[in-house]
């Protein structure tokens, strides 16, 4: 059994959408971020950085594993799923992971602050990060030019990069004319096992309001 914290964030998506198309039984436990919850002793023990998703093996003696690409990996390489064993394919998985993880995560965050969530709006902040998001698009566009997936099969890499596209409206991002990437996008949309996964946090949250129970769901 594996345990899950994490918050209905693109990052903490990354987690769950993995554990479910890997199809491995988990329990997610919900982190409120607003209320500091990723801040206190418990969690900083797990994470020392204080950021949502965490994993803890119990099946491993406990493994901890935080950052959520190295979540992903961990989970691939646990089930044999969704990351290729042949070395060069491996790698270009492993590249657009972390394409995910440095750029698109990065300048979709800091589009977000910009556009969203600061009362002071500075134009050129908000019109240089989301000029990137949109040059990011572009190029996960023309890779994605007669390939249904970003290395062959579906794989990590779709997951992750996925998790943070699919948000492209909260960041003020357009993807028009993107044809293969809207494709790509809509494609993985319609996988069950996706759309479960991004509605873990969600869940959480819902029952723990409804019901006033502890944040914990179990898969």
């Amino acid at each position: 059994m594996i345990d899950l914290y994490t918050a209905a964030t693109p990052n903490g998506w990354k987690a769950s959408v993995a554990l479910e198309e890997m199809g491995l039984k988990y329990t997610a436990h919900g982190v409120n971020l607003m209320k500091g919850e990723q801040k206190t002793p418990e969690f900083l023990a797990m994470n020392p950085n204080g950021r949502i998703p965490v994993i803890v093996d119990r099946e491993e003696d406990g493994h901890v594993v935080f950052e959520s690409g190295a979540i992903m990996i961990y989970l691939a390489e646990k089930t044999g799923m969704f990351l290729p064993r042949d070395a060069k394919r491996k790698s270009q998985v492993i590249q657009w992971l972390m394409f995910q993880m440095g750029g698109i995560g990065p300048m979709m965050g800091q589009a977000n602050v910009f556009h969203r969530y600061l009362e002071e709006k500075i134009p050129v902040a908000i019109a240089r990060y989301q000029n990137e998001v949109r040059r990011l698009f572009t190029v996960l566009d023309g890779h994605l030019e007669n390939k249904a997936y970003l290395v062959d099969d579906y794989s990590i890499a779709d997951m992750a990069n996925w998790c943070w596209v699919r948000t492209y409206e909260w960041s003020g991002v357009s993807i028009e004319g993107l044809d293969n990437l809207i494709r790509w996008k809509n494609s993985i949309e319609a996988r069950p096992a996706a759309r479960r996964g991004v509605e873990v946090p969600n869940k959480i949250d819902k029952e723990a309001l409804i019901k006033g129970a502890k944040n914990v769901v179990t898969k």
